[in-house]
């Protein structure tokens, strides 16, 4: 069986950081959703920390280093990524706009994205959809219904994981995503080593993937 590429991009500063926690939390939902559905999942996650430099050089340069032409090419190959970034100045963090302006703008289109974001406060969650969605909706992704928002009180909170708080968002999200995998084929060599082709999904069957 083929397996999904699921590539998460993480966009925090620090190490430890909650963004680099909500995305690992988001990539765990996930692949125990697809699990219990008997899909499998290989997850290639990129730290976008490890990679300011390069991405630097290359808008000076116009050429990737080897760490981020990886980054690069993992993203191309990817079935669905999820992509997550701190919120400064109510907006997405400049290394991972940067990130995404290095891209082929083509590279992005028709794969399924989860956007989430972290901050201090929730005063910042609007930035989600007045700035992270309408960067994937340019780049002509799909972008999943729900985004998730963390700020700090967030991570103190308990409740229902399927109903309460970030627990019931983060998975409310992912399930979402699997979702929108679970409608497609997932990407891979074929017997002459070129990309299976992707298989056309109905509008209809996208729209009922979504209602989980």
């Amino acid at each position: 069986m083929t397996a999904y590429r699921l590539v998460v991009i993480s966009a925090g500063l620090s190490k430890p950081s909650s963004t680099r926690l909500l995305a690992d939390r988001l990539t765990d939902s996930t692949v125990r959703q697809l699990a219990d559905e008997g899909r499998e999942v290989d997850v290639q996650v990129v730290e976008l920390r490890d990679l300011a430099t390069d991405i630097a050089h290359n808008f000076v340069t116009g050429f990737p280093g080897p760490a981020l032409r990886g980054a690069i090419e993992a993203v191309g190959r990817a079935d669905a990524l999820i992509a997550v970034t701190p919120i400064f100045a109510a907006s997405y963090s400049g290394l991972f706009k940067s990130f995404f302006d290095v891209l082929d703008p083509d590279s992005l289109t028709g794969k399924p994205v989860l956007i989430a974001a972290t901050g201090g406060t929730a005063r910042h969650s609007l930035a989600l959809e007045h700035a992270v969605r309408p960067l994937f909706s340019y780049l002509r992704s799909v972008v999943v219904p729900t985004s998730v928002y963390a700020a700090t009180d967030d991570w103190g909170t308990t409740g229902d994981r399927l109903t309460d708080g970030l627990p019931g968002r983060i998975e409310r999200a992912a399930g979402e995503l699997a979702g929108l995998l679970a409608g497609r084929a997932p990407s891979g060599p074929t017997a002459g080593g070129a990309a299976q082709e992707e298989a056309v999904v109905p509008f209809e069957q996208q729209l009922a993937a979504l209602r989980v």
